[in-house]
């Protein structure tokens, strides 16, 4: 019986699919969207030599630009347009929400709704720019000063070279940040993730390949890459466990009469997350430890002691990186479901309609016991993802397996397609309620 009813459920999904042609339609602009980014990640910036890059690259396996050249895409081992990928937008995204709470300005247009969030998105554009400038003048700067054992990475250095780098790796940027938004409008799911996601995932096959001939030479052994392949499985099962966790508080609506009728009486959850804040701190920490790195990592090779001395003890496994990639995802974890979830507004609401917590007051004392629930579940949370990106990370330090089955990107592959599956099975039933409301017109006519 079972298994019959779940055929069933299938083939009603199956055929609310068939039907959906405008899911289909945001189905198929999302693929061309990453499509045309995967195009990027190969068309290179001018005046570089990939046969010196490839070597500069080599030497640094499993190093701090191994783990930038993941989220690129495999883009800044290649040097193309797209080398910055989105990181530099979403550092933005950190500098202006944390400016929310210092600028009185900022923090009145968070509450101005539809307008006030255009008006913040087009200044996260502007800081966008300015770290693009930034962080592609220090990578001209430094290719400039890279030498491998083929030759010089840059071809003719000079300020010409300086500029149509920077030009060009600012242009892509801004593309993808347009991009993003458009998948986001017009696509399924949330552009940036999905960018990140594509990314990953398309370095995967590569990732693999690599790790199994590590193996056949016997720089791993058979028992360790095992071992890696169970770590993976449970990882993932870890992820989507801790992901669906949720809090559910009881909330009771009192019982009232209107004229000779009895409403309300039912009780209903309210749901609260494990993890309010998903895969965003260990993308927001990534990307704070990458902006001041990417040009240090660049620049170490003939730059001043200190610098050399920097990148050292913030490569792959070292404690000043370990502690700094924790505390940034434990920060970020607080601050992001302070963003998201406001307590105060959720018992004011709560009030307002009527309802009330067993056992606590409305107004003010629910919205302190909001609070210590959520902040509970919140060090629990952060707990959870520094476990996740943090014990790959010493395997990987220990063994130089590939950064793509390290935590973050396992965390950042299945939250992606978690929130994805969501976007496609909301766009499924707003479809079907549609087509019930439609029918019941359509009979409402013919009576």
């Amino acid at each position: 019986m079972a298994s019959a009813a779940e055929q069933l459920a299938a083939n009603v999904n199956l055929g609310a699919f068939a039907k959906a042609t405008e899911l289909k339609k945001r189905i198929w602009f999302t693929l061309g969207a990453l499509i045309v980014y995967r195009i990027g990640t190969y068309i290179p910036i001018p005046g570089i030599d990939p046969a010196a890059l490839a070597d500069i690259f080599q030497q640094q396996q499993g190093g701090f630009l191994d783990m930038i050249n993941a989220f690129s895409g495999g883009a800044l081992g290649r040097m193309t347009i797209f080398a910055l990928n989105i990181m530099p937008y979403i550092s933005a995204s950190i500098i202006m929400q944390l400016m929310t709470t210092v600028s009185p300005h900022l923090e009145q247009l968070k509450k101005e709704g539809e307008q006030g969030r255009k008006k913040m998105n087009q200044y996260t554009r502007y800081g966008t720019v300015v770290l693009t400038v930034v962080q592609a003048y220090g990578i001209a700067v430094g290719l400039e000063g890279l030498n491998s054992n083929v030759g010089s990475v840059v071809i003719d250095p000079g300020l010409f070279f300086r500029f149509t780098a920077v030009v060009t790796l600012t242009g892509g940027t801004i593309f993808l940040m347009w991009l993003g938004e458009q998948i986001t409008a017009r696509g399924v799911g949330n552009g940036i993730s999905l960018i990140i996601f594509a990314g990953i995932v398309a370095e995967l096959p590569r990732a693999l390949a690599s790790t199994l001939e590590l193996g056949r030479t016997g720089a791993l052994s058979t028992l360790l890459i095992v071992f890696l392949i169970v770590m993976v499985i449970g990882t993932i099962t870890f992820i989507v466990f801790v992901e669906r966790a949720q809090r559910r508080l009881i909330v009771q609506y009192p019982k009232r009469q209107v004229g000779n009728r009895m409403f309300g009486g039912e009780s209903s959850h309210l749901p609260l997350k494990l993890n309010t804040a998903g895969v965003i701190p260990p993308i927001f920490a990534s990307s704070l430890l990458l902006l001041p790195l990417t040009i240090a990592n660049f620049s170490s090779q003939g730059g001043p002691e200190w610098l050399t001395t920097v990148t050292s003890l913030l490569g792959r496994g070292q404690p000043a990186y370990m502690f700094l990639y924790i505390g940034g995802i434990v920060f970020f974890c607080f601050f992001y479901t302070a963003i998201v979830f406001n307590p105060a507004d959720t018992a004011d609401n709560l009030k307002k309609y009527g309802g009330f917590i067993p056992g606590i007051r409305p107004g003010k004392r629910t919205a302190e016991y909001l609070d210590y629930v959520l902040t509970r579940l919140t060090v629990v949370g952060s707990a959870y993802l520094a476990l996740v990106c943090l014990l790959p990370e010493l395997l990987i330090s220990q063994y130089a397996v590939p950064f793509y089955f390290g935590g973050t990107s396992l965390l950042i592959v299945v939250s992606v397609t978690m929130d994805t599956m969501g976007q496609v099975q909301s766009h499924l039933l707003a479809h079907q309620y549609e087509g019930l409301i439609r029918k019941s017109k359509l009979r409402g006519r013919t009576r």
